[in-house]
């Protein structure tokens, strides 16, 4: 590998602490990111944040197209540079989170692995837009902030386990491969990173009457996740509806209970007792 901090002085480049931006320099943490996500040669793999391209590279020579996503246009125009000679990368100069996802697949007529290596202020964003547009995505290899990957599996009861948790392992298996220690990168962020593997299931770990609904109980919930269950939904804002707290106790969902102690199943059970249509009243 090339070093980062001479290439980036070549090119007359200071990481953007705006952008997030943190080079991986070492070679043996790209290689195991590389295997960890399994890429194969007729794979098509969208990689998020290639920097200066040094997993981009590695990833044509295993897969049939990468299409890379940055949005710094400086890196970009190295990219493009680099991959000339490349057919099978191409390079976007794009926002990712704003990137539509449904046009690239339809235009690919495939589904992508992603690897990415995510800038640390937009890593919870862009899983959400993963997560509501997971049918274009067979597998996500991601590496970000360890305290983002630790909420990605969090059990119940855990001081990580919140929103994020539940949502990603509604639809997912996430786990997490291995830890990557700061003096992998240029510059060393302030933390420690992760590498979480991301399979989706066949089908949602609970079945649900009203997505849109449940996920707005869980977040009324825990953002007071402190209280007791009751006086959670009482300061929610949702709607209340008459005998809830015995309509609870009749499902066996004890009032007293914080809300970061309930299941995924469980809070599928509390969203249909307060009822989807509520909310409209």
């Amino acid at each position: 590998m090339v070093s980062i901090r001479k290439e980036l002085a070549e090119y007359g480049l200071v990481p953007r602490k705006g952008l997030g931006q943190h080079f991986l320099i070492d070679r043996n943490i790209l290689n195991k990111i590389i295997r960890t996500a399994g890429i194969e040669k007729e794979d098509v793999v969208l990689e998020v944040g290639p920097g200066l391209g040094e997993m981009t590279l590695v990833l044509a020579h295993h897969a049939r197209k990468v299409i890379a996503v940055e949005i710094d246009q400086k890196l970009v125009e190295i990219l493009r540079k680099k991959i000339k000679d490349d057919p099978n990368v191409e390079v976007l100069r794009h926002d990712v989170l704003e990137i539509d996802f449904k046009e690239l697949g339809d235009r690919e007529r495939t589904v992508f692995k992603v690897v990415a290596n995510l800038p640390y202020q937009i890593s919870t964003p862009l899983l959400f837009r993963f997560i509501e547009a997971r049918q274009f995505f067979s597998t996500l290899t991601l590496m970000l902030q360890k305290e983002v990957a630790d909420r990605m599996v969090a059990s119940p009861g855990k001081k990580e386990y919140g929103p994020l948790s539940i949502f990603v392992q509604l639809y997912s298996t996430p786990s997490v491969r291995f830890l990557v220690r700061p003096s992998a990168f240029f510059p060393p962020p302030k933390v420690e990173s992760a590498v979480v593997h991301i399979v989706w299931r066949e089908k949602p770990a609970v079945k649900l009457r009203d997505t849109a609904w449940f996920k707005e109980v869980v977040r009324g919930c825990f953002g007071y996740r402190r209280k007791t269950l009751m006086n959670a939904l009482k300061h929610s804002g949702l709607f209340i509806p008459q005998a809830l707290e015995e309509k609870l106790k009749g499902i066996g969902l004890d009032t007293q209970r914080r809300p970061e102690t309930l299941t995924i199943e469980e809070f599928a059970y509390l969203a249909e007792a307060l009822g989807p249509g509520e909310r409209n009243l």
